[in-house]
């Protein structure tokens, strides 16, 4: 009787995660060489809605590395407003000495009176300066101050990141959505990797939030990762299901490897892209 009702669980992962590599994955990343000479360090710029868990992740990358929790970036804590309104680069720490060779660039949120999709792209091309404000209203433009017109390597984003939460990606906006689109087709033309992390998977999935070993073999989860690919038109090896740190006081093992992996083929993407160029 019950057949016609698929099991919540498939009876192996569909995609392998050591659960105990922690400490593995921590010390390639700290131990990550650039290998351009023209480059000091990868851009990975994040980019989805407000609350889609932009700065959390950012935040969860930090507390991972420093092993206790920690808040830099400001998170949006009422749903409807983004609270970065500044283009900001986020250097994360590598132990007492100091930093990673990648950053993280935060943008506004995609809401309806968020960030313009020429905004965006500027920002992955190089043209805006740290600390510009982002205008829902006007883009930036070739004569602004905050418009940097000779980007180096350096300026320009080495990956671009789509963040977009699991547990509404069914009744994401329209708007948002073709945002996202539009942003990830220009990376396209250029060449650069478009990657997507699908926040919020102990939100979308009761299995997961129970069990975070879980996340791999969740049919709720694979599912939603399929609409994913299909609504933002990206292949399934691109979609990262990551858990960020939300109410936690302290860290963890296992959100650490979710999110430390997603970090890892994130990373190695950005230097495939610079080591081509």
């Amino acid at each position: 009787m019950g057949s016609s009702h698929p099991k919540p669980e498939f009876d192996s992962p569909w995609r392998q995660l050591d659960w105990n590599q922690r400490g593995k994955i921590e010390a390639q990343l700290k131990d990550f060489q650039l290998k351009t000479p023209n480059v000091s360090h990868l851009r990975i710029l994040l980019c989805g809605q407000v609350g889609a868990g932009k700065s959390s992740f950012i935040n969860s990358v930090e507390s991972a590395f420093e092993n206790q929790i920690t808040v830099r970036a400001g998170e949006a804590s009422c749903a409807g407003k983004s609270f970065t309104k500044r283009y900001r680069t986020y250097k994360i720490k590598n132990g007492s000495s100091g930093t990673l060779p990648f950053v993280f660039n935060d943008v506004m949120g995609l809401e309806q009176d968020g960030i313009l999709t020429e905004d965006i792209i500027s920002a992955m091309l190089g043209h805006v300066k740290e600390g510009y404000e982002f205008n829902p209203h006007k883009p930036l433009a070739e004569i602004d101050v905050d418009y940097n017109s000779q980007p180096s390597l350096d300026d320009k984003a080495h990956c671009l990141v789509s963040v977009v939460p699991a547990n509404v990606i069914s009744r994401m906006d329209e708007s948002v959505m073709e945002k996202m689109n539009t942003v990830s087709q220009r990376a396209n033309d250029i060449g650069i990797p478009h990657l997507i992390l699908m926040t919020k998977v102990d939100e979308a999935c009761p299995l997961v939030k129970e069990d975070l070993k879980k996340i791999y073999t969740s049919r709720k989860i694979k599912e939603k990762m399929v609409e994913c690919s299909n609504k933002i038109e990206a292949p399934m090896k691109s979609i990262f299901p990551v858990k960020n740190y939300s109410e936690e006081s302290d860290t963890n093992d296992l959100v650490d490897i979710i999110i430390l992996s997603a970090v890892e083929h994130i990373v190695n993407a950005a230097h495939d892209y610079v080591s081509y160029l």
